[in-house]
């Protein structure tokens, strides 16, 4: 039997968190860096990416987003969103791989796991954006997730949530499941198998008839 594996986002699908980076995103532009175009572009791109594309040569723009960025992680509040766990736990139990694909580096993912030390049992792997040279809306990271777990990407269930993750999904080749926790319903769609609100009355069953 072919192996099924699920891929999910961190920021958005986990966690409710993009309205956060919005707000933290905009104030460092009003403040700091107007005209620069910063916003929900730079959604689900790692930080080294961002520097590359709008401060290259600028160490000292690079040295107060990070701690801007850091300082602001340490307090953000992590809550789930609704119905996520509940089908986490169906996905262990059911002893399916899952795994968390963020671009997200490992200090983010420290204030992550001192929030919910639950998280590393609820998946089979963490990848962050360290585990990969291109960032979305390059497909590299769920590849590498496919390559890891072996699977297939008509066996591969990615959930997402921001533009550059759906796109990098949809290249992926797997199975797209776009959550309207950042974007509205219809511009996710085009770049989705499925559309879902949250994970609320979300099964294993009812996933796979759905898709």
């Amino acid at each position: 039997m072919e192996k099924t594996a699920f891929l999910f986002d961190l920021d958005g699908v986990i966690f409710d968190t993009e309205g956060q980076y919005s707000e933290f995103w905009s104030r460092m532009a009003n403040e700091y860096f107007p005209g620069k175009g910063l916003g929900d572009n730079i959604k689900g791109q790692t930080l080294r990416q961002i520097f590359d594309t709008y401060f290259p040569d600028d160490l000292q723009a690079q040295g107060m987003l990070t701690n801007a960025l850091n300082d602001f992680e340490s307090r953000m509040d992590y809550r789930y969103v609704p119905g996520v766990e509940q089908f986490l736990e169906e996905l262990r139990a059911g002893d399916y791989p899952a795994a968390i694909v963020t671009s997200s580096n490992r200090d983010k993912m420290r204030n992550v796991y001192r929030a919910h030390p639950e998280i590393k049992s609820l998946f089979t792997h963490i990848f962050t954006g360290e585990d990969f040279t291109r960032s979305k809306p390059a497909p590299d990271c769920y590849l590498l997730g496919m390559e890891v777990f072996g699977t297939l990407p008509e066996r591969t269930f990615i959930f997402e949530d921001s533009f550059n993750g759906l796109q990098a999904a949809k290249d992926s080749g797997g199975k797209v499941i776009a959550l309207a926790t950042t974007n509205s319903r219809q511009d996710v769609s085009p770049y989705a198998d499925l559309v879902i609100d949250d994970f609320v009355g979300m099964s294993l069953p009812l996933l796979f008839q759905m898709l």
